[in-house]
């Protein structure tokens, strides 16, 4: 049985491939992407952390071998850790700053991921964002693969961008947001097509 709940839905497909053109060529070329989800909490806002501006394979390596050096992945073991262990795993010490500042979060009941699912997608932003290194690229991943959020589209993301520029004659920054607006209510499932074809002309899945 389908969720309507999720991003990638029937309804919200036909939608979107009949309103959109480049995303009908998407599916006739490629199929329908997945529905991309991972677990609320910790761990995966964690793993998306690392991999800010990154590659996903190298993102996962660096959150496999701390995951394996740590006893437990949760923010009282991550607080333990020193700048050189955090290295030792491949950790840059950016990326550690923003690691303790998150595990700091919510040990001091500033951030509650449970709360997270029954807020809007501005109130979870304004939650996020507040904390240091986390951004809008990492509150945008978070919102759509953790939270199923439906219209969501980030800007910052690389591959979108020039998928939008390699699909269409948008190629400036005003256009991909005058083109992304014109997305709404579905932008997430338009950021799924966009990054399944990025990653299915490229070989990666």
């Amino acid at each position: 049985m389908e969720k309507p709940n999720r991003i990638v839905n029937k309804s919200d497909i036909r939608k979107l491939t009949s309103s959109h053109k480049i995303f009908a060529f998407i599916k006739d070329k490629y199929g329908i992407p997945p529905n991309w989800q991972r677990p609320e909490g910790f761990v995966s806002l964690s793993k998306i952390i690392l991999e800010q501006q990154i590659s996903l394979a190298s993102a996962e390596a660096h959150f496999k071998k701390l995951n394996n050096y740590l006893p437990e992945f949760s923010p009282t073991e991550i607080l333990k850790l020193t700048d050189e262990e955090m290295l030792s795993c491949q950790i840059s010490r950016q990326k550690a700053k923003y690691l303790r500042a998150l595990s700091q979060a919510v040990l001091n009941k500033e951030l509650d991921f449970d709360s997270l699912s029954r807020r809007n997608p501005t109130e979870v932003r304004t939650k996020l964002t507040s904390i240091k290194g986390i951004g809008d690229w990492t509150t945008d991943i978070y919102l759509m693969f953790c939270l199923q959020s439906k219209d969501i589209f980030p800007l910052g993301d690389i591959a979108l961008i020039t998928t939008i520029k390699e699909l269409t004659s948008v190629k400036t920054k005003a256009g991909i947001i005058r083109f992304t607006n014109k997305l709404k209510p579905r932008r997430s499932l338009a950021a799924y097509f966009l990054w399944y074809y990025y990653l299915k002309k490229r070989n990666r899945i």
